[in-house]
């Protein structure tokens, strides 16, 4: 297949391209310590053999992420689960459209349970802000990612948002790919997940006809993403605090690669995905109300948010959050007193983490229990609405 050149920057490697990146990332002191680290009972020579080997991007996924995921769940959580009944045509291609609840795990697990469920894996859309070196960069690629560029004056915005929406469009229906893009710019760090209207807007950039109809080229699919706990719950609030205490503050590289890290090794408890039926229907309901183009995209985002929020998986903690914030025993009957204590403890042992000079433990402990309470509150809204 020919691939635009205006793609050449963002796209993933082509299976043509694999041979030589694979070379690279071999030579590469760092990608090696890397690896080293992550597999160390396995010899790097044999690995690189693997490497060689790989005749396209779904193989090497499938060779090197599958089994690995697979461990990293047996390891850091109590199970993942799926449930993708709304998806009644798995031959057709999807762009899902999920709330954000680790950086690197949430497409990679939907990739893993797509391929138990006789599905394609997803392409991936990535910021640059976390291609922190160039091996990362290589790697993410070679997984199937394609490149949001952050940091753009606006003009530099458009462009790179025009561009990206032609490229998504382009891989769903030329490449046949499935698609995974997050509901906004970075997470949420309180969990109220929220569309943003701008992706939205960036996804209707490309393709053919009125608003409705590229973004129905798309078939979007909401995903929601439940965990039981979440491993950097406490980094987020430490980022709250630090906002909250400086205006100007913003994270480094280095609390990139932190959040990153815990977010991988970190216990997860219990994590389900689920997701809802494609839009499509939806979105021409929606044309049939004719409503103006500031207002439209807001409610598809509705739509995705109600979808997304009435999906939610909940966990005793969820409950326990909830009722601690409210100062109610409303949902006293979902959990018992052991488990109560145990999410308190659970708490506090999060808060102990946290490494601040002024450090304000009943702000923190809001924020983590508003993180836990939050999803719950939407899907009361979702279910009741």
């Amino acid at each position: 297949m020919s691939i635009p050149a205006e793609f050449d920057e963002i796209r993933p490697y082509t299976p043509e391209e694999l041979p030589q990146i694979c070379e690279e990332l071999i030579a590469d002191p760092a990608f090696k310590a890397v690896v080293g680290a992550v597999v160390p009972n396995v010899p790097f020579e044999m690995l690189a053999m693997k490497m060689r080997h790989c005749k396209d991007n779904l193989e090497f996924q499938k060779t090197f992420f599958y089994d690995l995921l697979w461990d990293l769940v047996k390891k850091t959580a109590a199970g993942l689960t799926f449930d993708g009944s709304a998806l009644t045509d798995k031959t057709k291609n999807y762009t899902f459209i999920s709330n954000h609840r680790d950086i690197i795990l949430d497409s990679a697990f939907l990739s893993i349970l797509l391929i138990d469920n006789g599905m394609n894996t997803v392409e991936i859309a990535i910021g640059d802000n976390l291609l922190i070196y160039p091996w990362i960069k290589k790697l993410v690629r070679i997984n199937k990612s394609f490149i949001v560029r952050r940091g753009l004056n606006l003009r530099q915005k458009l462009e790179a948002s025009a561009l990206m929406s032609r490229y998504m469009h382009f891989a769903l229906t030329q490449k046949h790919e499935n698609l995974w893009i997050a509901q906004r710019q970075g997470r949420a760090k309180d969990s109220d997940d929220r569309t943003q209207d701008s992706v939205l807007k960036m996804m209707a950039m490309g393709g053919e006809g009125d608003a409705i109809d590229r973004l129905k080229e798309l078939n979007i699919v909401p995903l929601s993403i439940s965990y039981e706990y979440d491993p950097c719950d406490y980094l987020k609030a430490k980022e709250l605090q630090q906002k909250r205490d400086d205006a100007q503050f913003q994270k480094s590289q280095q609390d990139d690669l932190v959040n990153m890290q815990t977010g991988l090794y970190g216990y997860k408890g219990r994590i389900h995905f689920h997701t809802a039926a494609c839009l499509n229907d939806e979105l021409d309901a929606l044309r049939e109300r004719r409503l103006p183009k500031t207002e439209l995209f807001t409610a598809i985002s509705e739509t995705i948010d109600r979808h997304i929020h009435g999906n939610y998986r909940f966990y005793p903690g969820n409950y326990v959050a909830y009722d601690l914030l409210t100062g109610e025993d409303r949902f006293i009957s979902q959990y018992n007193h052991e488990e109560k204590a145990r999410f308190e403890a659970y708490i506090a042992g999060q808060i102990a983490k946290i490494d601040l000079p002024q450090k304000d433990d009943a702000f923190l402990r809001r924020c983590i229990l508003t993180m836990y309470a939050n999803p719950l509150k939407n899907h009361l809204q979702a279910i009741q609405g």
